[in-house]
């Protein structure tokens, strides 16, 4: 009596084929192509405020933005309080709506009211060196970056 051990019916061994290799080989060489960085070259996405000042973070949230270009509407938080509302755009320009919409915590420190006005000042924008710059005609009014930024360091004296 004879045994194969070509894999037929019966035995353990695996099978192996031409068709297999070729189903392997294929698999691999369809791997998808890693998945790249945000974009910081397009308003759209999540922004994260680069803190100037302690008083940037004095409840300990970093202020986001999330635009939505299609929607345009955002949603974000001002550093203590979520918020949304809508915005317009062109390719330099951004205008956020009056009518923006907050929860409604006490943020004892900070000062929400000034952040909220400095947002709606904004009426131009500029992406540089991956950020996000909000400007009232040629003044800059605040950076957003893509990453949450370290809190600043306060020296005390």
């Amino acid at each position: 009596m004879l045994l194969s051990c070509n894999g037929s019916p019966g035995n353990n061994l695996p099978t192996t084929d031409s068709t297999d290799q070729a189903k392997k080989d294929t698999t691999l060489a369809q791997a998808p192509a890693p998945v790249p960085e945000k974009d910081t070259t397009k308003l759209g996405g999540v922004w994260f405020l680069q803190p100037v000042m302690a008083s940037d973070t004095a409840v300990g949230k970093i202020p986001r933005l999330d635009l939505n270009l299609s929607t345009k509407r955002f949603t974000g938080n001002t550093g203590c309080n979520n918020m949304n509302g809508s915005f317009d755009f062109t390719d330099t320009t951004i205008q956020f709506n009056q009518r923006i919409v907050t929860t409604r915590m006490a943020c004892v420190g900070y000062n929400e009211k000034a952040f909220l006005e400095n947002l709606l000042r904004a009426n131009n924008y500029k992406l540089q060196n991956g950020m996000l710059i909000l400007m009232f005609d040629q003044t800059e009014l605040s950076r957003w970056t893509r990453k949450v930024a370290p809190k600043p360091v306060v020296n005390k004296a």
